[in-house]
């Protein structure tokens, strides 16, 4: 008898398996639906990246896994407009399937194993704990250096903007993360996909000058085109940073076969080349914060943090679910603040990716 044991098993429960009830008593309401418990594009990908897209059809041969010179070009040119980053070579940029892939193989992907430590936020999206399971590392959820005392983390997952409660970390903050990082020989990956989403702060790259120096060694930061270009479909992200990380992950996603379709490279070069379309779905966001949030908050919420990113972090000073169960009465689905962490046991996430007319829906219900 085989004595495989599934890696499944190593997996906590896929959290939004269990929110099956609530969904059907939020598809309940007379007036349908509003689903604000995934943060998942609703508005059209852009015509420019769609044009682009249907132009790289006929491409019959293998793509590179290091991604075509173009879009690492278009890669680096982006993050300096963007985000101000600056000495960033192409050779230190790598796109990859989505960034939830890289984060959940990153620990992986860099040969951490059982004697490695992982840390991650306290309140973080569940993916970084999956990637540590699935290396096989030690995973201890920490937002204080203190905390760690003199233990030597092999890896530290930063979020700022966080998912899920939109907090943004200071430029101290970063500065602080990055030389003690470097001082123990710690890899820092920053999760940067909602970087351009800032409401009531200002966020930073950990790639920013003002943050590491100008130095990029042991720094990597996550970018997805999901959110801002509407592209999570496409599978669409990229990682950058350190030259000699970013080439020790290429060297191992050739021969895992890792590789990003030509057509989605195309559209990428497109979404990063073009700033217009990015900023038409920033006010998209924006408006639709605007609409909801006082609703929110008018319902009786106290909204904490959320001064980016595209979620609520809000709470009634009571369990969770019972949160969830009471606005899906009202035929509002929202994520329990459970998923990302102990810490989150009377809080709720709720998304603003639903189109204008469901969220002028929720704020009608929540008032």
């Amino acid at each position: 008898m085989s004595r495989r044991r599934p890696v499944s098993a190593s997996l906590p429960v896929f959290p939004w398996d269990t929110l099956a009830d609530v969904t059907a008593k939020a598809r309940a309401h007379p007036d349908g639906i509003v689903d604000l418990s995934v943060g998942t594009p609703v508005d059209p990908v852009a015509p420019l990246i769609q044009d682009a897209l249907a132009a790289a059809a006929p491409s019959p041969g293998y793509p590179t896994t290091a991604g075509t010179p173009a879009l690492r070009a278009a890669a680096v040119a982006a993050l300096h407009r963007r985000y101000r980053v600056t000495g960033l070579s192409e050779a230190a940029v790598l796109p990859v399937i989505g960034t939830k892939e890289l984060i959940a193989w990153l620990p992986t992907l860099l040969g951490l194993g059982s004697e490695d430590l992982v840390v991650i936020p306290e309140l973080a999206y569940p993916t970084y704990d999956v990637g540590g399971r699935l290396a096989g590392t030690q995973v201890l959820a920490a937002d204080s250096l203190t905390q760690l005392g003199p233990q030597r983390p092999a890896l530290v997952f930063i979020n700022s903007p966080s998912n899920p409660t939109g907090k943004v970390l200071g430029l101290d903050h970063l500065r602080k993360v990055v030389g003690w990082a470097r001082e123990r020989g710690t890899v820092v990956a920053s999760d940067e996909c909602y970087l351009g989403l800032a409401w009531d702060a200002e966020p930073l790259s950990v790639l920013h000058p003002d943050v590491c120096d100008g130095d990029h060694t042991g720094l990597l930061a996550v970018h997805s085109l999901s959110k801002t270009s509407s592209l999570a479909g496409y599978r669409s992200g990229f990682v950058a940073g350190d030259t000699a990380l970013v080439a020790e992950l290429l060297a191992v996603r050739k021969h895992a076969g890792m590789m990003v379709p030509t057509p989605v490279q195309a559209a990428m070069v497109a979404a990063l080349g073009d700033d217009e379309h990015e900023a038409r779905q920033r006010d998209t966001y924006q408006r639709r914060r605007a609409a909801l949030l006082p609703a929110v908050r008018k319902a009786g919420f106290t909204v904490e943090h959320s001064e980016a990113g595209l979620y609520l972090w809000a709470t009634r000073g009571e369990p969770c679910r019972d949160t969830v169960s009471w606005l899906a009465d009202r035929g509002i689905l929202v994520a329990p603040g459970e998923f990302y962490g102990p810490r989150g046991a009377q809080h709720v996430r709720i998304a603003l990716t639903a189109t204008d007319e469901r969220i002028a829906a929720a704020a009608d219900r929540l008032a």
